[in-house]
């Protein structure tokens, strides 16, 4: 009995030891963001990613989600919050914080790219060759634009720039406003989340945001004018994201955990969930639809118009590329031909 007592205190101290060595190769990813938890990034992007992951890695590698801001701070605060460890993995618009990525931007200068899918991996390529030393400190897993930015209102139509003149409109970011302020509206500099309510108090007459930001915060129960460009046609406005992980995490961790993270990351990644963010457009135009939007459409003339009065804009961000020791007409140059490259 005394022997068969031995056994099974070894027995069970083996066991002890396997789940403690298990529970030493897991690896926690704490991925943080600032849209509630039906948004496109984490239902159809971090969801099935982190499924994927956690599959190819044996179950090394478990997400732990926390949408809204759960982990406190600020949307313009989540690029440093993976950089400073808060969080493993964020996504977020790095431009919320003005000035910080200003050759990152050039992607957010008006009428680049006629969708995210070619965007988005033109993006990935741009920063990799032209402005990494924006994202020190943490590993980029890949870069994306949404949709496309468009116009929408609570109360007024806008077909023309007569229409927009004087309109309180949201920013998304300085290029947002820049490009608003050149189209004769009055821009107002806030992040997504928001926007519902400054909408609904008359704070702004509206807001430049993509469709697919629409259903997340429900802006078609109160915005009820939307004012897009053509379908094909490179949208009025753009914003770039980044899905950025703790440098020093990357570095941490295993080798065959890193080779599932690099596998399932990058160009082709940032390319998928351009590709995701696209196929939102119909969907939230369908709500918009239901709850009585009115869709009006730019004319060619109208475009031509707002194309011509943006100018203004590129041009101005050169010469800020250029006050910081940069060659900004290249850059958007080399950001144009990437885009071209990449389908559009």
């Amino acid at each position: 009995m005394k022997r068969n007592r031995k056994l099974m205190l070894a027995a069970a101290a083996a066991l002890a030891l396997a789940g403690t060595s298990t529970q030493a190769q897991e690896v926690v990813l704490k991925i943080h963001h600032f849209l509630p938890s039906q948004a496109t990034i984490q239902a159809q992007v971090f969801n099935p990613w982190c499924e994927k992951i956690g599959k190819e890695s044996g179950g090394k590698i478990r997400c732990q989600i926390y949408p809204s801001m759960q982990l406190g701070g600020t949307p313009p605060q989540l690029f440093d919050q993976a950089k400073d460890g808060v969080a493993d993995i964020i996504w977020t618009v790095p431009t919320y914080q003005a000035g910080r990525f200003i050759k990152s931007e050039v992607f957010e200068l008006p009428f680049m790219a006629k969708n995210a899918e070619v965007g988005s991996p033109a993006l990935y390529e741009y920063v990799h060759k032209n402005s990494m030393d924006e994202f020190k400190g943490v590993k980029i897993l890949g870069m994306h634009l949404h949709d496309g930015a468009l116009l929408h209102f609570a109360k007024q139509q806008v077909k023309t720039l007569e229409d927009l003149k004087g309109l309180k409109v949201r920013g998304p970011t300085r290029i947002g406003a820049k490009v608003l302020t050149a189209l004769g509206a009055t821009p107002v500099q806030m992040p997504l989340p928001q926007v519902p309510e400054s909408v609904a108090k008359g704070v702004i007459d509206g807001a430049m945001v993509p469709w697919e930001g629409v259903p997340p915060i429900k802006l078609q129960e109160i915005a009820k004018f939307h004012t897009d460009t053509a379908v094909g046609a490179p949208r009025m406005s753009n914003t770039i994201f980044v899905i950025a992980m703790n440098e020093a995490k990357y570095n941490s961790l295993p080798a065959d955990v890193k080779k599932v993270i690099d596998a399932n990351t990058g160009l082709e990644w940032s390319r998928q969930i351009g590709k995701i963010f696209d196929g939102t457009t119909d969907p939230a135009k369908k709500l918009a639809a239901a709850a009585g939007g009115v869709f009006d459409t730019l004319s060619p003339a109208e475009y031509d118009r707002w194309f011509k009065q943006t100018e203004s804009v590129n041009k101005e961000w050169i010469t800020e590329v250029g006050a910081k020791g940069g060659n900004g007409q290249a850059l958007l140059d080399d950001a144009r031909a990437l885009i071209k490259k990449n389908g559009g």
